[in-house]
């Protein structure tokens, strides 16, 4: 009988009948810490009462009653016994954990060989092109290029290097359920030294283990606050297919560190979190602290209602959150979220009925219509897939486009005065994909994959359907078309940024890059892939020599210096991408009117004002006729004073 099977009926039952027994007969005291039996009965031996019952929680005893909670204590104690089969098996099968080493080097090296062969045909000067790829120590399943110009990448400390396994401790509790969090600077180039460890604060989580460890905040939920802060909340509290953790914590980019605030009211795993026009972030759904199957409706906001909004780059926020006027009832997690130009957040759920829109001010929620999704039949939700706010010009985004999320469909759905329509097609469906809004406005789609941990060769065979490997752009017309392919097929978990540069660094998917490193005990096991789009390869860009560095007002003026002024016709900003299962709510695209010129100083008017665009950091780029854009310089937006400049 395989260990992830349930025991025959009468087994079971007699099993439950003990524990039932036991727990009604002695007092709730008697719940040992998890660890008590951490390594679980042997690969053959029965679990017993005795065990079960020590596995039994007060919470769940509380919540459940007798008999449910000794039964998820039987699952806990079956998921340890097969984890210690699996532990046993791998150290039988040599070094290379269950997948042989020559298969990951040959699938690499097919890879690189098709990549090359495909992409020969895509001129650089209209397609873009693949260029670096190399080592990194993390896998990239959350993302976010900082302010300093560095990018923050962060997942989990896995518990399995076959790629046919599951290597995220999802369902484990205790000391081997942690995260871990790196820098990357790209001025540093590609290697080892290129990446600083900046692993999140150690703490003890609500588990019953008492295990002290590095914050488990991998499937958080993040978005920048306006001090170019990163806020990180949720995680992993482990057991009983993703229970939600309470974290809620701030990763400063100027000292490189996290702090950690008060806990939310309830866990969050696969929660969404989007900065307002008022500088505050709301924070919506996740599975809760009980487990998968039980999302949570509140919606709590940081910092707290009373609390100043952080505008203060040299401050760490140390606050609270507070509960939201309205609740978000989404029954799926992670649900896109925009604030639009109307000042207004936009919850968009994968359920095509759960779409949502939320007043800050008022804190009143009504009613969108419902998404007209064109679904396989039985299915009721979209995959995770990306949607964008799609650029407005001067005013800033009113309109979402969603796009992936569906491998069935290839259809994107545009939501604009509360209405859907249904937009140009891309060549195919596809989930787990990452859409980015380029500097010229145009849209690049890169990853995908045909379903979670599913290449097209069903769940967890690493074996891809290459077409999910080629990238996608849609342009000014909303037209799409097919681009070169990435070296390796990215789904669950594939992010990717627009570097200040204006390179495009992708990275994620643990699978796929465990599947296809050829030192997997190098301690690098992650890739990184860098793309350069078509305008890095036609005509000379534009200059941005310089730009100030002190805060800018809203519906102020500000100068920039260019040594190329005539060739440049438009200035916008692009804010910071922070993304994870395709989700980055921060992503947006405002253009900026050039008021004047002089000599080589161009004088560029801010937006109007915070709903057009968020206060917070921006990538300012200035642009020729062409669409071709300069290198980057970082300008701050704020409401009022702060007293601090970029440090």
């Amino acid at each position: 009988m395989p260990r992830t099977a349930a025991p025959p009926g009468r087994r079971l039952t007699a099993l439950l009948r003990a524990c039932t027994v036991a727990a009604l007969a002695t007092s709730t005291a008697l719940a040992a810490p998890l660890g008590a039996h951490a390594a679980g009965p042997g690969p053959e031996a029965p679990i017993t009462a005795e065990q079960v019952r020590a596995e039994l929680r007060p919470d769940e005893l509380a919540a459940f009653g007798p008999e449910q909670a000794g039964y998820l204590a039987w699952q806990r104690l079956e998921q340890r016994a097969a984890l210690h089969e699996a532990a046993r098996t791998r150290a039988e099968g040599g070094p290379d954990n269950g997948y042989p080493n020559p298969i990951r080097v040959h699938r690499l090296e097919a890879l690189t060989k098709s990549q090359a062969d495909l992409n020969t045909k895509f001129d650089p000067a209209v397609f873009g092109k693949f260029t670096d790829y190399f080592s990194s120590p993390d896998y990239g399943d959350h993302i976010a290029l900082l302010p300093t110009g560095k990018v923050l990448v962060f997942s989990f400390e896995p518990v399995e290097t076959d790629p046919t396994q599951e290597p995220a401790p999802t369902n484990i509790i205790g000391s081997a359920n942690k995260g871990r969090a790196y820098l990357w600077d790209p001025a540093r180039g590609t290697g080892a030294a290129a990446f600083k460890a900046v692993p999140p604060p150690n703490v003890v989580l609500d588990d019953g283990t008492g295990a002290n460890r590095p914050a488990p905040f991998f499937c958080a939920g993040h978005s920048f606050l306006p001090n170019g802060m990163l806020g990180v909340f949720g995680g992993n509290l482990g057991g009983n297919g993703g229970a939600g953790a309470k974290l809620s914590l701030v990763f400063d980019p100027w000292t490189e560190s996290w702090t950690r605030n008060p806990d939310m009211s309830v866990g969050r795993w696969y929660p969404s979190v989007v900065t307002g026009a008022d500088g505050r972030q709301l924070i919506m759904s996740g599975q809760s602290e009980i487990g998968w199957g039980t999302p949570t409706p509140v919606v709590e906001r940081f910092p707290a209602k009373g609390t100043a909004v952080p505008l203060d780059p040299q401050r760490v926020p140390l606050a609270p959150v507070d509960r939201f006027g309205s609740d978000a009832p989404f029954t799926t997690d992670y649900p896109q979220l925009f604030s639009l130009n109307d000042g207004k957040v936009y919850g968009l759920g994968r359920t095509p009925n759960e779409q949502w829109l939320f007043d800050p001010k008022t804190e009143g929620r009504t009613d969108l219509p419902a998404r007209p999704d064109k679904l396989d039949p039985g299915v009721t939700s979209r995959n995770y897939g990306s949607a964008v706010a799609l650029p407005g010009g001067f005013k800033g985004p009113d309109s979402v486009l969603v796009l992936g999320g569906n491998r069935s469909d290839p259809n994107t759905y545009r939501l604009s005065g509360g209405r859907w329509t249904q937009s140009t097609p891309r060549a195919f469906g596809r989930t787990q994909d990452d859409t980015l809004i380029m500097p010229d406005g145009n849209l690049f789609t890169v990853n995908g994959a045909f379903d979670i941990r599913d290449y097209g060769n069903g769940p967890y065979n690493p074996n891809a359907d290459l077409k999910y490997r080629q990238t996608e752009l849609r342009d000014a017309q909303g037209n799409w078309r097919l681009g070169p392919v990435q070296r390796l097929p990215r789904g669950y978990h594939s992010n990717a940024v627009i570097l200040p540069d204006g390179r495009v660094m992708v990275t994620g998917d643990e699978l796929q890059q465990i599947a296809n490193n050829p030192d997997i005990k190098s301690g690098m096991n992650g890739t990184i892939e860098i793309y350069e789009p078509w305008y890095l390869h036609s005509t000379a860009r534009p200059a941005l020599d310089s730009a100030p560095t002190d805060p800018q007002r809203y519906n102020r003026s500000f100068t920039v210096t260019s040594s190329t002024p005539n060739q440049v016709t438009r200035a916008v900003l692009l804010s910071p991408i922070t993304s994870t299962h395709s989700v980055d709510t921060a992503q947006r695209h405002v253009e900026l009117q050039i008021s004047n010129r002089s000599g080589n100083q161009l004088t560029l008017q801010t937006p109007a004002g915070p709903a057009a665009a968020p206060p917070g950091y921006y990538m300012l780029f200035l642009l020729d006729a062409a669409g071709v854009p300069s290198s980057a310089k970082w300008v701050k937006l704020e409401p009022k004073e702060s007293g601090g400049s970029l440090p």
